[in-house]
């Protein structure tokens, strides 16, 4: 990068960053259109306030159409279609109407960039990876008995079991790491904006049959650091590969119940005989003490993972700044006076006395020659009056 160019570009804008205001991006820092539009405080509010009752809005409607449109079988699956459906669509309205996002699915955090797969690849590695961190001791100390059902229905609902899955995470990150979280973001900040979405997410689960204080801070713990996930890549590709792995993992390889639910796999089954602050009892893992320590364990590991990650989408974004340059122009003429030739400087000739003159100028002869006493010296100092200053 030139001088030029560089000394035509700033950082961000330093009056925002003095009043405290968000300019965070979900998308790629340099898109175009990616900038979130300045909101107050009690704009920020208002725009939380009303996702959070969409929330609930379309949670109700997915329900009470997935009831009329299939069978009890298909009905979980089905609505998790229209409740990921009705919550992608309505933020992205939301956002187009109110902040004037030119891209609301790619700010939310959905962004079809360069990468995105392996970011949802090392998600659900991740995700596996504390699931077995949790299931290594349960083995060891217990073990798990295993029912396995070979029929080929059985691997049929399996690939529907992944699926509903992948939509009911997806749904999740939406809910607590897109739109809301961003607008929570700007009116408090981000580690505020985390917090207090990872507590509202622990005590929404609470509310689920065979909840305790240790399935709600697992969630907590979960929540915390998903949204790390989200703020070290600006997208949810990075949490929703982590909640699908430590979910999905559970569920559909080990049997485990999810949330008190035991019936999600139809291949295999799942029975622990290790204690119950490893196990979680019927509630699953996600009622464990062990779960805790995994989820708190994973944070340094995923903050070091993503360190590229971080550097790629967390940059400052260069604006345009200062005096408008034509840089184009400029070095052009920089160009042109290195190349052009040297050509000797003509100065101009300056006049001192008049072109023409009736006084006859006096002769060096006749000013040094010696003179006869009383001979006068030539008047050689007199200059016409028409050419005198």
């Amino acid at each position: 990068m030139s001088d030029a160019r560089f000394q035509s570009l700033r950082f961000f804008d330093r009056s925002n960053q003095r009043q405290g205001r968000a300019t965070l991006s979900a998308g790629p820092v340099n898109a175009v259109g990616d900038k979130p539009r300045e909101v107050s405080p009690v704009g920020a509010l208002g725009r939380f306030v009303f996702a959070a009752l969409y929330f609930f809005l379309a949670r109700t409607l997915a329900r009470h159409g997935a009831q009329g449109l299939v069978s009890q079988d298909w009905r979980p699956l089905v609505e998790q279609v229209m409740f990921a459906f009705l919550l992608l669509f309505g933020y992205a309205g939301i956002g187009f109407s109110f902040d004037r996002q030119l891209y609301p699915i790619r700010q939310q955090g959905l962004p079809l960039r360069a990468g995105w797969f392996g970011e949802a690849g090392l998600g659900v590695a991740a995700g596996w990876a504390i699931a077995v961190f949790c299931v290594l001791p349960i083995v060891i100390l217990g073990g798990i008995v295993v029912h396995l059902s070979t029929s080929l229905a059985s691997f049929g609902w399996l690939f529907a079991d992944a699926a509903y899955f992948a939509l009911a995470t997806l749904t999740l990150q939406i809910a607590f790491r897109g739109y809301p979280f961003q607008c929570a973001i700007r009116l408090i900040g981000e580690l505020p904006a985390a917090l207090m979405l990872s507590v509202l997410y622990g005590i929404l689960n609470a509310w689920l049959p065979g909840a305790s204080r240790t399935s709600m801070a697992v969630n907590i713990a979960l929540g915390l650091l998903l949204a790390m996930a989200y703020l070290r890549t600006r997208a949810l590709w990075l949490p929703w590969g982590i909640q699908f792995g430590w979910v999905a993992s559970r569920a559909l390889f080990f049997g485990l119940p999810i949330n008190g639910i035991g019936s999600h796999s139809q291949v295999i089954q799942g029975d622990t005989l290790a204690p119950f602050w490893l196990t979680g009892g019927d509630f699953g893992l996600d009622g464990s003490w062990m779960a805790f320590v995994a989820m708190l364990l994973a944070m340094p590991f995923v903050y070091r993972a993503t360190r590229d990650l971080s550097f790629q989408y967390n940059a400052p974004v260069l604006e345009p700044g200062g005096i408008p340059v034509d840089l184009d122009a400029a070095s052009r003429r920089q160009h042109e006076a290195a190349t052009r030739p040297d050509v000797p400087e003509v100065k101009p000739l300056v006049q001192i006395l008049p072109a023409s003159s009736s006084v006859p100028l006096p002769i060096a002869s006749d000013i040094d020659r010696p003179r006869a006493s009383g001979e006068a010296a030539p008047d050689s100092a007199q200059i016409p009056e028409e050419s005198q200053p």
